[in-house]
């Protein structure tokens, strides 16, 4: 009678953990809807930094929805919520990068750059990374606010809900089924 207890714990914490997973999927692919509408309907051009950071949260959807469909145990769930962790930490780099860049005074900004496709074209990946976390002048431009806050903040916020939501729900499968928080 007494084991009766933690299975029903494990089963309940087990059962969250996958709908978490796929309605963090479901956000990620919101979020990437949004910046697609904002670039094709709003016709507001990405720059480099907003590209990559759209990356880092296709990688984060990518990590949700496997996580979601696998429904792994233990330790599957808190490799899952590691590189839940290791996108997180990428993507809020970069929108941290260009938050900075844009609240550089304007004669701070660095000068504006060659597109990205154009420096794809002509210059080693490698370089082409360094160059854009380096940033330039369109990475500083605010062209869009929502109450406020620019869309690297915004993506800053989305990811670290996100990130918080996806790494508890799936370290909590790390616990053993008897255990308490405390």
């Amino acid at each position: 009678m007494s084991a009766i207890g933690p299975l029903r714990t494990a089963f309940a914490r087990d059962a969250l953990r996958r709908p978490v997973n796929l309605i963090g999927f479901a956000l990620c692919a919101a979020l990437i809807g949004y910046a697609l509408y904002a670039q094709f309907d709003l016709h507001l051009d990405p720059c480099p930094l907003c590209i990559f950071q759209r990356i880092g949260i296709v990688s984060l959807g990518v990590v949700f929805l496997l996580a979601g469909l696998q429904h792994p145990r233990r330790v599957g769930a808190g490799v899952y919520a590691l590189l839940l962790a290791v996108a997180a930490l990428a993507t809020l780099a970069v929108a941290g990068r260009q938050i900075y860049l844009q609240h550089l005074p304007p004669w701070e900004v660095p000068s504006c750059g060659a597109p990205l496709s154009v420096m794809l074209k002509f210059m080693p990946v490698t370089a082409v990374i360094r160059k854009v976390l380096n940033g330039s002048g369109e990475c500083g431009v605010v062209n869009w606010t929502f109450v406020g806050l620019s869309m690297p903040e915004w993506v800053a916020l989305c990811t670290i809900g996100l990130a918080t939501a996806g790494i508890t729900v799936n370290l909590r499968a790390l616990r053993p089924a008897g255990s308490r928080a405390r």
